[in-house]
C-alpha cells in the first residue's frame, strides 16, 4: 500500500485518472443511450450496476493482461488474399467486433427514429424496444470491457504498479457513475440531441473499427487501414455539435419568421 503514496506514483495516478476521463467519453455516451432501453424507473440503477460490474471486470482484466500480455498480442490467424489481408490477435478482434456492434446499434436506432409514426412515443426508442434490466446491464458491461482495452494498455505503458492502475480504474468508475445520470438526464430533457448522440456513437464505432484494423495490419486491395486519431475524433465531434447548434438556432429563426407571416396574413384576412 505504501507504494501508492510515493510522489512518482501519485502523479502517475493523476495522469491515469485524466486518461480514464478522456478515453471514457465515448463509453459514457454509450452507457447513457443504452440505459434508456431499460424500464424508466430502473435506468439509474442499471447505469450504476453496469458501471460497478464493469469496473470490477476492468480490474480483473488488468490483472490478466499484466500476466498474459504477450499472448493477447500473439497472432491467432492471418488472412492473405488478393482483396484483404491482415494478422489478427485477441486485442484486434475484440476492438473490431466492438466497433461493428456499436455502429450497428447506432444505425438501428436511427432507423427506429425514422420509423416512428406521429402517434407513437417520441424518442430514439420504440415502445417495443424496451429491454430487461439484465440484458441492458450485460450490454453495458460487455462494451465497457471493449472500451477498457485502450485505457488499460495505455496505463500499463505509464506504470507497472498494479495498485496505482486499479485505483485509477476505481476513481474513473466513480466519475462515470456520477456523470452518467447527468448525461442521461440532459438527453431526456433535450430529446433533439438524441440524434446527435447516435451519430457521435456511430463515429465511435468507426474509430474502433479503424483502431482494430490498424492493430491487425488490415489491408483492403493493398491499402492499409490507418487508425483514426483522438484529435480527428474530437474534431469531428466538435463539428457535429456546432452544426447541430447552428441548425437548431436557424430552425428556430425560420419558425419565428413563419409565425410572423401567419400572424400578418391573419390580420389582413
Amino acid at each position: 500500500m505504501a507504494e501508492l503514496f510515493t510522489i512518482e506514483n501519485f502523479f502517475t495516478l493523476l495522469m491515469l485518472v485524466l486518461l480514464q476521463a478522456v478515453l471514457g467519453f465515448d463509453n459514457l455516451l454509450y452507457i447513457s443511450l443504452e440505459s434508456q432501453r431499460a424500464p424508466k424507473d430502473r435506468q439509474s440503477f442499471v447505469r450504476k450496476l453496469g458501471i460497478g460490474l464493469a469496473v470490477t471486470l476492468r480490474i480483473v482484466l488488468l490483472f490478466v493482461l499484466m500476466t498474459v500480455i504477450d499472448k493477447v498480442k500473439m497472432t491467432l490467424f492471418t488472412v492473405d488474399t488478393k482483396f484483404v489481408s491482415g494478422e489478427f490477435n485477441v486485442h484486434s478482434l475484440i476492438v473490431l467486433l466492438g466497433g461493428a456492434f456499436i455502429m450497428w446499434t447506432a444505425i438501428k436506432e436511427v432507423f427506429h427514429m425514422i420509423a416512428i409514426s406521429p402517434g407513437e412515443e417520441h424518442g430514439h426508442l420504440k415502445k417495443g424496444s424496451v429491454k430487461s434490466v439484465g440484458s441492458v446491464v450485460t450490454a453495458i458491461v460487455v462494451m465497457n470491457v471493449v472500451f477498457s482495452f485502450d485505457s488499460i494498455l495505455s496505463a500499463m505503458a505509464l506504470t507497472k504498479v498494479f495498485l496505482v492502475m486499479a485505483t485509477a480504474i476505481i476513481i474513473g468508475g466513480l466519475l462515470m457513475i456520477w456523470l452518467a445520470d447527468r448525461v442521461s438526464t440532459f438527453l431526456q430533457k433535450n430529446r433533439m440531441y438524441e440524434v446527435l448522440g447516435l451519430f457521435i456513437l456511430l463515429i465511435v464505432g468507426i474509430m474502433l473499427l479503424t483502431e482494430g484494423g490498424h492493430l491487425a495490419h488490415l489491408k483492403f486491395f493493398g491499402h492499409e487501414i490507418h487508425q483514426m486519431t483522438k484529435t480527428t475524433f474530437y474534431f469531428v465531434i466538435a463539428t457535429l455539435v456546432l452544426t447541430d447548434i447552428v441548425q437548431g438556432r436557424y430552425q428556430k429563426k425560420l419558425l419565428a419568421q413563419q409565425e410572423e407571416i401567419m400572424t400578418e396574413t391573419s390580420k389582413h384576412a
